[in-house]
This record gives C-alpha cells, sequence and structure tokens, in this order.
C-alpha cells in the first residue's frame, strides 16, 4: 500500500545520514594516503599467532568478555581487568558509549569540526546535541564546555586537524562536568601529545578509547577499547551482552593480546611515522601549504593559491587518495595520511608537478 507514491511501512523507518568512510579503491597501483591506515605491518607476534589458530578455537565461540585481549591491554597500561571494555574497533566501543551514557534530555557537546561519526551516532540514538565552534585556528575552547549538558565527546588530537589539546585544559574539562559522562576519543594520541588516561583514577566520569586501527598496524583485525572506572565499564558491558555477546572473534583477541607484547616494533614504527611527518610538514611548506601542527598520523594542509578540490582531483587522476571533505570550513583543505618516506616522497613529486 502506498500514500503519495511512498510505501506506508516507510513512515515507520529510521532514516538517518550515515556516515562516509573514506574511498577503498581495488586497484593496488593505488597510492592510498585518505583513511590514515599505517603504512608499516603487524608485529611479526601478529603473523605467528595467526598461523598458530586451531580449527578448534575457531569452531567454538570466542570468550565474550575477550579476557585474552583485556588482560594483555590492562597490563599494557597497569590497568585493572575491570577498567577495560573491548569492542569491535573505537567506532564500536563509541557507539555503545553513546547508547550506554547519553541518555539525558540535555544536548552533548563535541566540536563542529571533528570526527564526523559523533553526528550519525546523535542522530541515530535520537540524542540531542550541540556543536561547539573551533577558533580561526582549529583550537578548542575549554569554556565552551562548561555550560549544562548531557555529556561530551571529542578527540585528541582532534580530527581531521590533527591539534593536541594539552593535559591541563582536557582535565578542566572533566572537572567542570563531573555530573555529565566525558569520553576522550584518543585514536590517533600515540603518534604525539599526552594521554589522558592518568586522570580515569582520579575522575570516575571519565571514559579514554583507544584503538588499534592507526598505531598498531591492525585495522583490519578491528579492535577498540575504552579504559575507566569499573562502573562505567560494567554499564558498558551490560548494554553490549543486551546487543551482541560475542563481538570479537578469535583471531582478533590472539592478534590484539600479541601485538601488546611487542612494545619494541610499536614504538619504531611510530617514530618512523612521526618523523615522515615531520618531514612532510617541511616539504609542504616549501610549495606554499599551510597546516595547523599536527600530532596525529596526517596533516591538514590547505594551498595558498590552489583549490583544495582541484589538488584532490589531480592527485586522483594520478593514482593517489587523500581526503577531501566538502563541507564549510574545511572545504578547501586537504587530510594527507603519512605513508613510508617512499610514498610521501611520491606526493611530493606529484604536487611538485601541479603547483610548479
Amino acid at each position: 500500500m502506498k500514500e503519495r507514491g511512498i510505501a506506508v511501512w516507510e513512515k515507520y523507518v529510521r532514516k538517518v545520514t550515515p556516515y562516509v568512510p573514506g574511498e577503498q579503491p581495488e586497484n593496488n597501483n593505488i597510492l592510498k594516503l585518505n583513511t590514515n591506515e599505517n603504512p608499516y605491518p603487524p608485529s611479526s607476534y601478529v603473523k605467528k599467532a595467526m598461523e598458530e589458530i586451531s580449527d578448534e578455537q575457531l569452531r567454538l565461540y570466542p570468550d565474550p568478555r575477550a579476557g585474552l585481549l583485556v588482560k594483555a591491554i590492562a597490563n599494557h597500561y597497569g590497568l585493572k581487568e575491570e577498567q577495560i571494555f573491548p569492542g569491535v574497533g573505537s567506532d564500536d566501543v563509541l557507539a555503545m558509549c553513546f547508547l550506554t551514557f547519553f541518555q539525558s534530555e540535555k544536548p552533548i557537546f563535541f566540536p563542529d569540526i571533528t570526527y564526523s561519526f559523533y553526528e550519525v551516532w546523535a542522530n541515530l540514538y535520537r540524542i540531542p546535541y550541540e556543536k561547539k565552534p573551533l577558533g580561526e585556528k582549529f583550537q578548542i575552547y575549554p569554556k565552551d564546555y562548561f555550560g549544562e549538558n548531557g555529556g561530551i565527546i571529542f578527540p585528541n588530537p582532534n580530527a581531521p586537524t590533527g591539534i593536541f589539546l594539552p593535559l591541563k585544559e582536557v582535565e578542566e574539562i572533566v572537572e567542570k562536568n563531573k555530573d555529565v559522562i566525558v569520553i576522550i576519543d584518543e585514536a590517533y594520541i600515540d603518534f604525539g601529545g599526552q594521554t589522558a588516561l592518568p586522570l580515569v583514577e582520579k575522575y570516575d566520569n571519565l571514559l579514554v578509547v583507544h584503538t588499534f586501527s592507526k598505531s598498531r598496524a591492525m585495522a583490519g583485525a578491528r579492535i577498540g577499547f575504552a579504559m575507566g572506572d569499573p562502573k562505567l565499564i560494567h554499564y558498558l558491558n551490560d548494554v553490549k551482552f543486551s546487543f551482541n555477546s560475542y563481538t570479537l572473534g578469535i583471531s582478533s583477541l590472539i592478534a590484539g593480546a600479541k601485538a601488546m607484547e611487542d612494545n619494541g616494533y610499536f614504538f619504531k614504527t611510530t617514530e618512523k611515522i612521526k618523523n615522515t611527518r615531520e618531514w612532510t610538514k617541511r616539504e609542504l611548506k616549501k610549495l606554499g601549504f599551510s597546516f595547523p601542527d599536527s600530532m596525529g598520523n596526517f596533516v591538514f594542509a590547505s594551498h595558498e593559491k590552489y583549490r583544495a578540490e582541484d589538488i584532490f582531483i589531480h592527485l586522483k587522476e594520478n593514482n593517489i587518495y587523500v581526503r577531501h571533505f566538502q563541507q564549510p570550513k574545511v572545504d578547501n583543505y586537504l587530510r594527507i595520511t603519512i605513508g613510508t618516506k617512499d610514498q610521501m616522497e611520491k606526493l611530493m613529486d606529484c604536487l611538485d608537478q601541479f603547483i610548479r
């Protein structure tokens, strides 16, 4: 049955504008610098562990509490196991946080230029929200988050700008909002800045969220986790087990636990990326680009003479993919993932051809 050209059942469908991820081209000849993936392989510990997974492990359901992974994460960060909540990438963890903690009629706060999934989840779960404008240099103003609200979330370093908010200012926001949950999304913290993790022992309303997708080169394994007060983790688990008990497969549990054991490789690869990022900044400046001082594994760059969209098209025509956001305030910027030194040299050569 239809009503004015629309099926009646469509009136009862929840309609949202979905998150749009970066392009995932299938062509192997593409230089892919658009989704902030790590250009280096995971630890050799991970590959070896994958080869040793037994048929029995695959045949049975995995541990719903992800004990192997939780223990490894807790040991690594010096926390109790009951302070860790694992999930299918940090997106899954954050979505569970929205569903669990943002239940007030008051709006939650997050920046107007930030990870666009926050707005998607708020709309999906019918959560009121207010986007707080960043400053002219894309900085977060802590005082903007001191008003009455139903919760707060922001990335640190922020995405897509890469700007890091000093820990002192992060604590100001948490201190002023003890009656709601504050979530610090630290997907990029391993590339620069100081984690807010020490504050979870001081504030029982704070959650810090990390991911294996960036610094641990395991985006394909889909592992993320939140760290906070045991009571917060208990509430998250209650929602998770009411939604889906078996969220992480055995391969991800084993791979994640093994990755946590290889600190030497972790620090080696993150240092490589940081060094290449700083080299990239210097080279971009020579070509007339400007950008905030990124502390992530990417640079958010704008050119003084050429439109970002034109540069984006030129790069794509030459099989180099970067991210262009067609939205106010940032439509003249490109987010460029930091690859290997060789990859960034190829990018610079292509940019040089366009600009000169």
